[in-house]
């Protein structure tokens, strides 16, 4: 399987990547800087072979809690959401240095749910988003979530990415986690869990494994990324979930030397 993984991502032109933020912690909470350059380095391989690359990167919590420690355990989410404002400045600073080491620029869009159902709005974002890789740019997204609130919230990146890659176009959704791929039960308390390397029917998946709960940083789980697989694979675009905390995890799938759970015709 890791050879038809390997395929599509290598027959894909445009390709949107989720970045969790599991992926971008550190142990300590904090953002992992050095994942960030090394990821960029990635990307910058893939676009020299004629891709174009959007990601979607969580982490501005993550960033606000390495710039402001002291509000680390505050839960009111008015300060969840101050976080997160001054997480976001941090955040694409370091995607900036990032990719700057590769002699690439990038471009922020804050995103939320209103945005993707005004269509005028939507057509502003998808022109957007052309212009800025057609430029030879990188278009990074986050949800807006210093403004959001239930009403206009998505909630998670996952569906974000998926919403993204459908609006754009796009021919694979990457999603990086902290988890390998979609297991038919939780392999972190279950040492009996099985990878499901193929998917070609959600309903059946569903049927067959067991889904858990949220992580600790992340806002999602195993079933906003099935969701967000469901959205994708209804516009025939294919979508591969990956542990984003391997080394060199994008070209180790380029290269089948890491495996995952890709979605397709679903």
């Amino acid at each position: 399987m890791s050879k038809e993984t390997a395929e599509a991502i290598k027959k894909a032109r445009k390709i949107v990547i989720k970045i969790g933020s599991n992926t971008l912690a550190k142990e300590d909470g904090t953002i992992n800087t050095e994942f960030m350059s090394n990821f960029a380095n990635q990307c910058k391989q893939l676009i020299k072979e004629g891709k174009q690359i959007i990601l979607v990167s969580s982490g501005a919590q993550v960033a606000g809690v390495s710039t402001t420690k002291e509000w680390a355990r505050k839960k009111d989410v008015h300060y969840r959401q101050a976080l997160c404002a001054i997480g976001q400045v941090e955040l694409m600073h370091q995607w900036r240095k990032a990719f700057q080491k590769q002699e690439l620029h990038i471009g922020q869009l804050l995103l939320t749910k209103d945005d993707f159902k005004n269509e005028h709005r939507s057509l502003n974002i998808r022109n957007t988003l052309f212009t800025l890789v057609d430029e030879g740019l990188v278009p990074i997204i986050n949800e807006n979530d210093s403004v959001s609130f239930d009403e206009i919230k998505i909630g998670d990146n996952d569906n974000l990415s998926a919403l993204t890659a459908i609006l754009w176009s796009a021919d694979l959704l990457i999603l990086f986690s902290d988890i390998d791929g979609i297991y038919t039960d939780n392999p972190k308390t279950n040492k009996n869990a099985q990878l499901i390397e193929k998917v070609e029917s959600i309903p059946e998946l569903r049927n067959s494994i067991t889904i858990g709960e949220a992580n600790s940083f992340g806002t999602g789980g195993i079933e906003t990324k099935i969701q967000a697989a469901e959205k994708v694979t209804e516009y025939g675009i294919e979508m591969l979930l990956a542990n984003g905390g391997k080394e060199n995890s994008l070209i180790s799938l380029l290269e089948e030397n890491s495996k995952g759970t890709l979605f397709r015709g679903c």
